[in-house]
């Protein structure tokens, strides 16, 4: 039987291969959503990802044959060291055929890693910061991945678990029937929160009109999760990068502010029309026709996904989110949307699962990382 080899990638053409390696992997795979190759290249590009400020990375690619049967990504990132006082190696990027010898040999790369920099723990899959696509699939196999949600075939877990590695943190995800009535409850209490608390909806004539709320709303969100262990602070670099990426996706229409009478920023909620099946069809491009399959899931969908949502900590449990969810209800209604799904939200977070609380939310996805102590 052939043995697996691993060898660092080094040049851009084994980028390439590291990068499109999911996507042959899950090429006949109803539900694996892939990222566009553009994009991910990217990420491992110094001048592009200002994650490498104070962070370091290496990848590799696992063979049999001479042909990729895996990959690997380890990563240390300072800044949650520094801040946090958190040492660890992150692995992400983690994808293999149902062989353990493969990987065995992936998460010993994360291993040798950690003993090389005197680091007791690794952990994954994550990636450089808490906006990166976090979390192993352990529960929703079945169901179409999201933008910005991990994909993996059901053995992952199960090889992860048999070379040792535990749970570490775990994600929930959520899926509702948009109700055809709003709630009397959440129509009610939203006037009376507005008016107690001089609270108004942004109206945003164009997507331009967003632009000046952006930096303020990742202010808000660094305000609203900073409580959480694992948190650490966004960079004004790392804005920028996210603008930069995500900002052509956004709609006008599915982007719900929440000001006071100062016109300041108290909450805020960012949804998008599901683009899943647009990047299926657009196979990790944009360009010469994943633009059209883009523009007609902006135009034409049922579903919508929540990517972000922030409350400033003063009005937490002060019913805000009644004003929000009234807000995307009249959007959501007007638009056609029937479905809705939540990004991953950790387990412990139950301030944010409250939030859906009054549509019937069904747990249709779960996630976890996995850790190991290398030491013993």
């Amino acid at each position: 039987m052939s043995k697996v080899s691993i060898i660092e990638v080094k040049t851009a053409g084994q980028l390439k291969q590291f990068v499109k390696f999911p996507m042959d992997l899950y090429k006949n795979n109803p539900y694996y959503v892939p990222s566009f190759i553009k994009d991910e290249m990217k990420i491992w590009d110094a001048n592009e990802n200002p994650a490498f400020h104070y962070s370091e990375s290496k990848q590799f690619l696992a063979l049999k044959d001479n042909k990729v049967v895996g990959r690997i990504a380890v990563i240390i990132n300072h800044k949650e060291e520094k801040e946090l006082d958190i040492k660890k190696v992150r692995f992400g990027w983690i994808d293999f055929i149902d062989d353990t010898e493969v990987s065995k040999a992936l998460i010993q790369i994360a291993i040798d890693y950690a003993k090389e920099h005197n680091i007791n723990k690794i952990e994954g899959p994550m990636g450089f910061t808490n906006l990166d696509k976090a979390g192993m699939l352990t529960m929703g196999f079945d169901k179409l991945a999201t933008m910005i949600g991990i994909y993996n075939h059901a053995y992952y877990p199960k090889h992860l678990e048999n070379l040792g590695l535990i749970k570490e943190k775990e994600w929930v995800e959520y899926e509702m029937n948009f109700p055809k009535v709003l709630p009397e409850k959440v129509e009610k209490f939203s006037g009376l929160i507005a008016q107690k608390y001089k609270l108004s909806v942004l109206k945003f004539k164009s997507k331009e009109e967003i632009l000046p709320y952006v930096e303020p709303m990742f202010k808000l969100l660094d305000e609203t999760y900073k409580h959480l262990s694992t948190y650490t602070p966004i960079s004004d670099e790392q804005i920028k990068t996210y603008k930069e990426k995500y900002f052509p996706f956004i709609d006008k229409n599915y982007v719900i502010c929440v000001v006071d009478e100062n016109q300041q920023l108290v909450s805020f909620a960012i949804t998008m029309p599901s683009y899943s099946k647009a990047l299926q069809k657009s196979k990790g491009k944009l360009f010469p026709f994943g633009w059209w399959h883009f523009l007609q899931a902006g135009k034409k969908n049922d579903r919508a996904n929540f990517y972000l949502i922030g409350i400033h900590p003063e009005y937490q449990r002060r019913g805000v989110t009644a004003i929000i969810f009234k807000e995307i209800f009249v959007r959501f209604t007007s638009m056609g949307i029937k479905f809705a799904e939540t990004n991953p939200e950790l387990e412990e977070n139950k301030s944010v699962q409250l939030l859906w609380q009054d549509y019937n939310p069904v747990n249709h996805k779960r996630r976890r990382t996995y850790s190991m102590d290398v030491n013993k």
